[in-house]
């Protein structure tokens, strides 16, 4: 037998709209701090990953011709130094 109590039918119906509240809060609270995040990162100016592999790999190139301009030299005295 089911019997029909008032006060656990509003009951039910203010916990739904609590939950339904606080899902709501939730998410607000979500997009609050990701816009803020953003906002953070956008006035530190960092450098996408793209652009930090391109250096990077500029870098590299830069430093064996570096490497290779300063063994030049040493090549160089070490024939002057057989020839005389």
């Amino acid at each position: 037998m089911q019997t029909q109590n008032p006060f656990l039918d509003e009951f039910s119906k203010l916990t739904t709209a609590a939950m339904g509240l606080a899902q709501a809060a939730t998410d607000e609270a979500k997009a609050a701090m990701r816009a803020q995040m953003d906002k953070v990162v956008a006035e530190f100016d960092l450098v996408r990953r793209d652009e930090f592999e391109a250096l990077k790999q500029e870098l590299t190139v830069l430093r064996e011709e570096i490497a290779r301009l300063n063994s030049k030299p040493a090549k160089t005295a070490r024939a002057k130094q057989e020839a005389g």
